[in-house]
């Protein structure tokens, strides 16, 4: 199988005598950023519909889980095949309706059973301490999603706004703190908590509007670069670099851009 023949090139890379020095060297910690890029990458290709781009990143990150697992082979803590056998056996405890004799109504109960198939493995993880709605919620997201999941989850036990007009409001309120630090010069570890706060609330708009504040963000950043880039082509046919315009000129074009 080709997955064998996988795990076959991982474990020459890392072979003591005849691997590669850098795979050798590497740690969970130091392929951590790695794993992280290469997920965004599958899901740029995702965002761009490019499917000869998904195919190949899906393999990268494929190799990474490889890559992890082999490490762990060689610490005597896990290999690949108990990596299979976990998701294997996670995905079918929680699908009882698929794989057991449960039935369900519709996909709302299935969501909710889900979630409650969730906390009961988040409780039985917490060892004894006081287990919270919002454990496992990974600190290595990107800040806007873990925001956002730490919201939905406080919102199952009723931690929420009622309506959106109230996150409305929560936004102006944060708006006009930062504006209120900034008049006051204040120091700039307060000035990034008032943002934060302000950020944070944003992304609660997004979630009661139905928008996923990420998605948004990244469709936000690509419109951004395009209208960025018309601008340095309409300068480029003017002779020019963006150092060598003014703002005003910029603006014109940025203008232009927006309207095309």
């Amino acid at each position: 199988m080709n997955i064998e023949r996988l795990i076959e090139v991982m474990e020459r890379l890392r072979h003591p005598a005849e691997g590669c020095p850098w795979d050798r060297e590497q740690t969970f910690a130091t392929i951590a950023p790695y794993t992280l890029e290469e997920a965004y990458e599958v899901a740029d290709a995702i965002a761009r519909e490019d499917v000869a781009e998904l195919r190949e990143e899906l393999g990268d990150l494929l190799f990474q889980v490889v890559f992890h697992a082999q490490m762990a082979r060689e610490a005597g803590q896990f290999d690949f095949d108990d990596v299979v056998a976990a998701i294997v056996d996670k995905m079918t405890r929680r699908h009882p309706h698929v794989f057991g004799d449960v039935e369900i109504a519709d996909a709302a109960e299935q969501t909710r059973r889900w979630e409650a198939q969730k906390a009961a493995e988040r409780a039985a993880k917490s060892a004894g301490r006081l287990p919270s709605v919002l454990d496992g919620v990974a600190v290595a997201l990107p800040a806007l999603t873990r925001a956002e999941k730490l919201q939905k989850r406080a919102a199952r036990v009723g931690f929420d706004w009622p309506d959106i007009a109230g996150v409305l409001d929560k936004v102006q309120e944060e708006l006009i703190e930062v504006e209120a630090e900034l008049a006051t010069e204040a120091a700039p570890a307060a000035l990034a908590e008032e943002i934060g706060d302000l950020l944070f609330a944003v992304v609660n708009l997004a979630r009661h509007a139905g928008v996923d504040a990420e998605t948004a963000l990244r469709g936000a950043n690509l419109k951004f670069e395009h209208r960025f880039h018309a601008v340095e082509q309409a300068l480029a046919a003017q002779g020019k670099k963006p150092e060598q315009a003014s703002l005003e000129e910029m603006d014109v074009l940025w203008e232009r851009a927006k309207h095309r």
